[in-house]
Formats: structure tokens, sequence, C-alpha cells
């Protein structure tokens, strides 16, 4: 997989310590995960369809106690 050029950081990263975040990238069929504050470390990849099925889990909220 070629390193992807449209690195995503979220919006709630906002300044001072906003490179304290991970990054992703969007590849067709696959989302790549990289870490900020080291963007030439290794780069976690998954399928696009696990990754929305991930967030989606995140916004559930949780009932269990």
């Amino acid at each position: 997989m070629t390193t992807p050029d449209n690195w995503q950081k979220s919006s709630y990263s906002g300044s001072g310590d906003g490179n304290n975040c991970v990054e992703i990238a969007n590849r067709h069929t696959r989302i790549a995960i990289r870490d900020s504050k080291a963007p030439t470390d290794r780069i976690l990849t998954i399928p696009t369809e696990a990754f929305t099925t991930f967030v989606e889990a995140l916004k559930t909220p949780n009932t269990k106690p």
C-alpha cells in the first residue's frame, strides 16, 4: 500500500497538544491510521466496513453496568 496524502485529524484535537492524536486517510477499500506524533512510523490499515462499524460502536452509549 502506498502512503496516502489525504490524512485527516479530528477537529477535537485543537491547538497545543493537537499533535497527540491519530490521523486517518481513506484509501477506497481500506482506512489507514497513523500516530500524528510519528507520521513516518508504521501505518495500520483496516477494511473500510470494519472501521465504520468501529466508529458507530463508539457513538453507541454503553448500557451495561
